[in-house]
C-alpha cells in the first residue's frame, strides 16, 4: 500500500469533491469518487476532527458530514446532520461532538448516541458561523439582517454578546446589515466582520459599546471572505471581484494588496504562524500569498469552483523531506535489494571487445575505423 501524502492544503468543491495539495511536490490528488457524486454534495464548510489535523471533515449540501482520514486517505464515517433549512454555514468540533449551523439559523449540537441533541435558534439568513479558537465552546454567527451574536453554548439561553447596528444614514435611513464572514481576534475578546457592503468591522464585548469600535471600508464590491494574521494586527479580506487585501486593525487602513486572484473569494485562511495565506474561489485557483512582502509563492489551478479550505499547521515546509518518513523508508529498502543484486556481464559483448583488441594488436593500429587525411 502507498505512503499517504502530506497534504499542505485541503479544498472542497461545488461538485462535491475533496481535493488535497501537497505545495512542495506540486502535486493535487482528488480523494472522493467522481462516480458516486449526486447532485446536492457540494462542500459548504470545512474543519478538523481533531488537533492533530488527521481529520478532515466535510459539510455537505445533502446535510451529511463526512469524515475524511488523511492517515488512511478514505472516508471513514458519514453523520446524518440534517435539520433546519438551506446548507451549512458553520461546522466545528466541540468535546467529541458536532457542531453545525445552516442558513435558517439553527445551531445544533451532535453528540454521539445522544438524542436529545441541544438546539439554539441564532437568527435568520445566516451566512457564517464561527467557533473561537481559545474557547471551543463559545461561537459567533451573523448574517443577512442578522448582526453579530456570540454564543456560549454552555449558557446557551441568551447570546453572551448582541451587536447593535450603526446609527441611521444621514438621510435617517436604516444602514442595512449583511455580515459574510467573522473571526476572534487572537489575545482579546475583540471579533472582526466583513459584510457585502464592503465593511470591515471590529467589535468589543468587553467594552460598554456594542457598536462597532472600528470600520474599514474597502472599494465598492462585496466583501465575502476574511482571515485574521497569528499576530492579530491585520486581518486579510476577499471581495466578489477576486481582490484581497491585507488591512491594519490598529489603524484603519490598508497595507497591502494581495494580487493574482480573477474570481469572487469564498474562503481565506491565514498560517497559524508563519507569514502566508491561503485563498480560494470561483476561477478555480488555489493562492498562496506571502503577505509580509506580497509574494505569490503557490498557484494552484484545480479544475473545479473553490467553496472552503483547510490549511495545515505544520511549519517550514520547504524544509520537508521529498517523501515522507513512510515513502523514504520503502526507498530505502528499495536502494538496499538493489545494492545487494549481482551485476550481470554480457559476455557476448565481452568477447568481441577481447577479439577486437587482439586485432588491433597485431595490426598495430589504435582505431582501425579511423579513415586517413588525404594529402593536398
Amino acid at each position: 500500500m502507498a505512503a499517504p501524502v502530506r497534504n499542505h492544503v485541503w479544498v472542497g468543491t461545488e461538485t462535491g469533491i475533496l481535493k488535497g495539495i501537497n505545495l512542495q511536490k506540486k502535486q493535487a490528488f482528488n480523494y472522493t469518487d467522481v462516480a458516486s457524486i449526486t447532485k446536492g454534495q457540494e462542500v459548504t464548510a470545512m474543519c478538523w476532527g481533531d488537533p492533530q489535523e488527521s481529520e478532515v471533515l466535510l459539510g455537505c449540501g445533502d446535510g451529511t458530514v463526512r469524515v475524511f482520514s488523511s492517515e488512511k486517505s478514505k472516508f471513514t464515517e458519514i453523520h446524518e446532520c440534517r435539520g433546519g433549512e438551506g446548507t451549512f454555514k458553520g461546522l466545528a468540533v466541540m468535546d467529541n461532538a458536532l457542531v453545525t449551523c445552516v442558513e435558517s439559523g439553527l445551531l445544533k449540537v451532535w453528540k454521539a448516541g445522544d438524542s436529545d441533541n441541544l438546539e439554539v435558534q441564532v437568527g435568520a439568513g445566516i451566512e457564517k458561523m464561527r467557533q473561537c479558537e481559545t474557547q471551543h465552546q463559545r461561537f459567533g454567527t451573523g448574517g443577512k439582517e442578522t448582526d453579530l451574536k456570540i454564543w456560549d453554548l454552555e449558557r446557551p439561553e441568551a447570546p453572551l454578546f448582541k451587536a447593535k447596528n450603526v446609527r441611521n444614514d444621514w438621510l435617517d435611513l436604516h444602514v442595512p446589515v449583511w455580515i459574510r464572514d467573522l473571526g476572534f481576534l487572537p489575545g482579546s475578546e475583540k471579533i472582526v466582520t466583513c459584510t457585502s457592503h464592503h465593511q470591515v468591522r471590529v467589535y468589543d464585548p468587553s467594552s460598554p459599546q456594542r457598536r462597532p469600535v472600528l470600520e474599514v471600508l474597502y472599494e465598492e464590491d462585496p466583501l465575502t471572505a476574511l482571515s485574521i494574521t497569528p499576530d492579530g494586527r491585520s486581518v486579510v479580506v476577499g471581495n466578489s471581484r477576486g481582490n484581497v487585501a491585507v488591512i491594519d486593525l490598529r489603524k484603519g487602513r490598508l497595507l497591502c494588496a494581495l494580487k493574482g486572484s480573477a474570481g469572487s473569494i469564498r474562503s481565506i485562511q491565514c498560517h497559524s504562524s508563519m507569514p502566508i495565506v491561503a485563498s480560494c474561489g470561483l476561477d478555480r485557483f488555489l493562492r498562496i500569498h506571502n503577505y509580509q512582502n506580497k509574494e505569490l509563492l503557490h498557484k494552484v489551478y484545480l479544475k473545479s469552483q473553490l467553496n472552503c479550505l483547510l490549511l495545515t499547521s505544520r511549519e517550514k515546509w520547504e524544509e520537508e523531506d521529498a517523501t515522507s518518513p513512510a515513502e523514504q523508508d520503502v526507498k530505502e529498502e528499495e536502494d538496499a535489494v538493489w545494492d545487494n543484486m549481482e551485476t550481470v556481464v554480457d559476455k557476448t559483448s565481452k568477447k568481441r571487445q577481447e577479439v577486437q583488441i587482439r586485432a588491433n594488436s597485431e595490426t598495430g593500429t589504435k582505431n582501425p575505423t579511423r579513415k586517413k587525411k588525404k594529402c593536398a
